[in-house]
């Protein structure tokens, strides 16, 4: 985590307190709901599940194959992320910093904690983005993700 401050305030940024978190319970899934809300409207997703049906979508990750980290900056939650362990792969589904905390640094943060402190190192890491979220794809480049593979559609023709 020192390496990490040193990198921070090497770029003009005061460094914070490290931020502190802890594995999300069902007691925390209407707020990791409305996160969640947020994240699909910012990264312009086409999700239109309502913040109710995706509480109840996150209470049935939380109780079969996922795990929920989120992370605090004092009492209040300032990122949550999302992930599945599996033999050979730790699949990040999903990483939020709450909107009016961006560009301090914190998504870098939760990726050091998540990397350092929880997931074992002999996995390989991965994550999808939407193409389209230029911002995302730039920040998952910064931190170390590689392109490997792009999925192409074509939707439907609705009438």
């Amino acid at each position: 985590m020192d390496e990490l401050y040193r990198r921070i305030s090497q770029k003009g940024v005061v460094p914070r307190p490290p931020l502190k978190y802890r594995s999300a319970t069902p007691n925390d899934c209407a707020l990791l709901a409305e996160l969640n809300h947020q994240l699909i409207r910012d990264e312009g997703h086409r999700n239109e599940m309502t913040v109710s049906e995706l509480e109840q979508r996150m209470r049935g990750w939380l109780q079969s194959e996922y795990t929920a980290i989120l992370f605090e900056d004092g009492k209040e939650a300032v990122a949550y992320a999302l992930y599945r362990e599996q033999a050979g792969e730790i699949y990040l589904r999903q990483l939020f910093v709450v909107r009016n905390r961006r560009r301090e640094g914190i998504g870098r943060q939760t990726i050091e904690i998540l990397r350092s402190q929880i997931w074992p190192r002999n996995k390989r890491l991965t994550v999808e983005v939407l193409v389209k979220n230029a911002a995302a794809v730039a920040f998952w480049r910064a931190v170390g993700y590689e392109d490997y593979s792009l999925k192409l559609e074509i939707l439907p023709n609705v009438v």
